[in-house]
């Protein structure tokens, strides 16, 4: 369940029981997205996929009421091990550096601020963050670097798309907007992101596009957050003097 905590219970006892050594997992159609094929010869991982479909209640007689989605059934699915695989090497994701300083408790600060709840939980793990709407977890261990990129992308997603706004935007987009938020606070901190936003938002299938349609949600949540990041009048000097003495 760590490995596959995307999936349903009887989903991961269905990996295991045929592919115990599974690692990584993706339809045929992802892998390509990532650069790799599967092997010619290799055997899929049978998993069940819902059926979503858009119905309207039988006792709604306005017709401009909106459909809900609602679960018509499932359907047979087939995934494969990154084993089952070749092509490029697999990205890897958050190699983050640099010194975060005083910003870490800025950020937390501002976290609180907005009435947030952060905690820290091992059982999140494969994840590095999980943003839930009020609540953000993270997983402990990281890296100050990490932790802070990985709390600027679960807070993006807080202040973006816990909103109205969810609802006229897609997994890719939203994956997107809050690691090129991450990206840019990231950068004006001063921390090392080397190609790990890039990396990210590319399992995502997200592209320059989609990028251009969210630029203005992306300046203004990155704008926020920088804001209350910004030393308090008179900081920057006491904290000149503490180190000059």
């Amino acid at each position: 369940m760590s490995r596959f905590h995307r999936y349903s219970f009887g989903n991961v006892l269905s990996i295991a029981r045929q592919r115990p050594g599974a690692t990584r997992v993706a339809g045929f159609h992802a892998w390509r997205q990532l650069g790799r094929n599967v092997k010619k010869g290799e055997r899929g991982i049978r998993i069940l996929a819902p059926i979503i479909t858009k119905r309207r209640q039988k006792d709604e007689r306005d017709k401009n009421t909106p459909s809900q989605p609602m679960l018509a059934g499932f359907r047979n699915a087939y995934v494969f091990d990154a084993s089952q695989t070749d092509g490029e090497e697999l990205p890897t994701i958050r190699e983050i550096g640099g010194d975060v300083g005083e910003n870490r408790e800025r950020l937390f600060a501002f976290v609180e601020k907005q009435g947030i709840e952060l905690s820290f939980s091992e059982s999140i793990a494969p994840a590095l963050g999980m943003s839930y709407g009020g609540r953000i977890a993270l997983l402990p261990g990281q890296s100050k670097a990490e932790e802070f990129s990985t709390l600027i992308h679960e807070l993006a997603h807080e202040l973006l798309h816990r909103t109205e706004r969810r609802t006229a935007t897609t997994k890719v987009m939203r994956e997107t907007e809050a690691e090129a938020v991450a990206f840019i606070v990231g950068k004006a901190v001063g921390l090392d992101t080397g190609t790990a936003s890039a990396d990210y938002i590319r399992l995502y299938d997200g592209n320059a596009a989609l990028m251009t349609e969210s630029l203005e949600v992306i300046q203004h949540a990155s704008a926020a957050i920088l804001a209350a990041l910004e030393p308090e009048p008179g900081e920057a000097e006491e904290s000149q003097l503490a180190q000059a003495s």
